[in-house]
């Protein structure tokens, strides 16, 4: 066989396989693209079926008794169930200091949840489930399809942390929905009892269906910060933290197959949760966000369809309990329950963390205790960041300033190797020359790099903070939302509609500082670009990113850029010795030094390259 079809042989495989591999891709992404599409199906069923509950509730709650007696004419078999399903709903209510939540007896579900301590940003009650805008719904066969939304339940006792509503059955069982809300607590227990309901339910039916959807409003200032840090989470027991749905304000659903313990929807500062006693069988869920514009201010709707099995007792009563919980994403508050609910705020993966839940809370609670003021527990908080981590910062300082003493020498060794193929010879005589005065190439990098998780874990930190949420400091309302100094009449994009003092101080803060480190930068042309980005791009880029952030957070930076440029001015006045410095070079220079195995590498690195650059020319010849 000859080099030709050999060749050819080859052409044709490479052509086989590349279309195989085209064809492949392809399939992959119709297969993806086909996924996306019946995921935003799912969604959209979803949510459109949870809103005509929603919307079939509010005219319930709205008196149009009418219309909902129509719409369902003698649905059920059973009398009594015909009977509760066209009585006039009642409401009953449930507080203690912290929350006061309002029962419909349509459904025997939650009707509003109100939290004493908070308020919305404009002042409002604080309504984390506004009257009417939650839709609760048991669907179990009990002789017939029965859905309890329909259904209005008698209140068969009432005390002042409790109350037990029931559903009549003809022969005698009914369905009971008790709640009872603890003193001083968040939490709503309930305990759904089938009461003398054997000859009812089959033993086949081994499960029943938990419906709960509920509106979500907005309750915070800013819009994109709300909904960025608001999402649906939901938990497996034996987890280290929860899954989430929406993270990013970003619509979605997903179907649970295994048990699910809990699940929550959580707004930016505030969660109601339900928790199985056992666990839920399965679970649909999804959430859709609502525009900026919204003419009723709502932020989000979520959607939860859990089944829960039905155990059959040979009395025939079978009672299971659940909670609610209604109520802020207080690190401590929710950490009590022991349920990991505290994993629903976001302060970060492992390392950053630990380092939010093991020292910054604890502290920021701590200085809480006898400092009213949260711009000053912010100061003080950064001052003990910076003094506990200067060790590692101030050998990074001097380094910096030693390399901003031995700029002129750098700048003479970059005008003496100004060829790229001299990289390698320009790279060793800067090694020696940083071995002279005494300089470790890591000294300056590595201590920065170890407090870029300080720096993340805070910006984790602000956002979540419900500690920071409406508290005021100097120009800023709100230390948990943006600060605004002037309010634009149009809206730039990335940037926003306002002006942000804090996160424009915190940009000149970071400008400044570029610019007194950059003098130690060389001239070399090839640094020209990081100099750009180091003193131009980068404060712009986050003047852009923390516009529309916590003005906490931007507040936090400003006083870090402060303190980092008075430490820099400190070492470069006071611990540095340019003479000392100067007269170690000259004590050096023309001398040899020992070399460092960094060094050596470099030299056989330079050999083989230079050997590499006299065989191509002897080829070329």
């Amino acid at each position: 066989m000859d080099k030709n079809s050999i060749a050819g042989f080859v052409l044709i495989g490479v052509i086989f396989f590349g279309f195989t591999w085209y064809q492949s891709n392809q399939y992959k992404k119709q297969r993806a693209y086909q996924q996306q599409l019946d995921s935003i199906a799912r969604v959209e069923y979803a949510l459109q079926a949870a809103q005509d509950s929603l919307a079939a509730a509010q005219r319930r709650a709205s008196g149009d008794t009418v219309t909902a007696r129509n719409a369902q004419p003698e649905k059920y078999r059973d009398s009594l169930l015909i009977s509760s399903s066209k009585a006039d709903a009642g409401y009953v209510t449930l507080a203690n200091d912290k929350l006061e939540i309002v029962f419909t007896t349509r459904g025997a579900q939650p009707y509003s949840a109100r939290l004493n301590d908070y308020r919305a940003y404009d002042s409002t009650d604080l309504y984390l489930v506004k009257p009417g805008y939650s839709d609760y719904n048991i669907a179990v066969f009990a002789g017939e399809n029965i859905n309890t939304r329909d259904m209005v339940f008698q209140v068969a006792e009432k005390t002042d942390s409790s109350v037990t509503m029931r559903l009549p059955f003809s022969n005698g069982g009914y369905l009971e929905q008790k709640f009872f809300l603890r003193r001083g607590s968040y939490m709503v227990g309930n305990e759904l009892s089938f009461v003398d309901m054997g000859e009812l339910v089959p033993r086949k039916i081994n499960s029943f269906d938990i419906d709960w959807n509920v509106i979500i409003p907005r309750l915070e200032k800013g819009y994109s910060n709300e909904k960025q840090y608001s999402k649906l989470d939901y938990y497996f027991s034996g987890e280290k933290k929860p899954e989430q749905i929406g993270r990013g304000g970003r619509n979605g659903s997903e179907s649970i197959v295994s048990k699910v313990k809990w699940f929550a929807f959580q707004q930016q500062f505030f969660s109601a949760i339900m928790t199985a006693g056992e666990e839920f069988s399965s679970a649909d869920f999804s959430l859709k966000f609502f525009e900026e514009n919204d003419p009723e201010r709502n932020l989000m709707m979520c959607s939860a369809r859990v089944q829960s099995e039905l155990r059959h007792d040979p009395d025939g009563t079978v009672t299971i309990p659940y909670e609610f919980y209604f109520g802020p994403n207080h690190y401590r508050t929710l950490k009590s329950y022991d349920l990991h609910y505290d994993k629903i705020i976001p302060l970060g993966g492992s390392v950053i963390g630990l380092i939010s839940r093991y020292v910054i809370i604890p502290t920021f609670n701590f200085l809480g205790k006898f400092i009213d003021s949260y711009g000053l527990i912010i100061l003080i908080l950064t001052v003990l960041i910076k003094l506990v981590i200067s060790p590692l910062t101030l050998k990074s300082y001097k380094s910096s300033a030693k390399m901003n003493v031995i700029k002129p020498e750098i700048d003479k060794l970059n005008e003496k190797y100004p060829k790229q193929e001299d990289a390698l010879k320009k790279q060793q005589a800067m090694m020696a020359l940083y071995q002279r005065a005494g300089i470790s190439p890591m000294g300056g990098c590595l201590p920065m790099l170890l407090q870029l998780p300080v720096l993340y874990a805070m910006f984790r930190f602000f956002p979540a903070s419900i500690e920071l949420r409406q508290q005021g400091f100097l120009w800023a309302d709100d230390l948990s939302a943006y600060d605004s100094i002037l309010d634009l009449p149009f809206k730039i994009p990335l940037y926003g509609d306002h002006v942000s003092l804090f996160a424009l101080l915190m940009a000149v803060s970071m400008f400044l500082y570029s610019k007194m480190t950059s003098s130690q930068m060389s001239n070399d042309p090839n640094m020209a670009g990081m100099k750009f980005m180091s003193v131009w791009l980068m404060p712009v880029m986050m003047l852009f990113i923390c516009n529309n952030l916590s003005s906490g957070l931007s507040y936090y930076y400003l006083l870090s850029n402060l303190f980092t440029m008075l430490q820099t001015w400190v070492v470069r006045r006071f611990l540095i010795d340019e003479k000392k410095i100067h007269a170690q070079l000259a004590a050096t220079e023309g001398k040899p030094l020992p070399k460092s195995k960094w060094q050596q590498r470099l030299e056989e690195a330079q050999k083989m390259q230079q050997q590499a650059l006299k065989e191509q020319q002897k080829r070329r010849r």
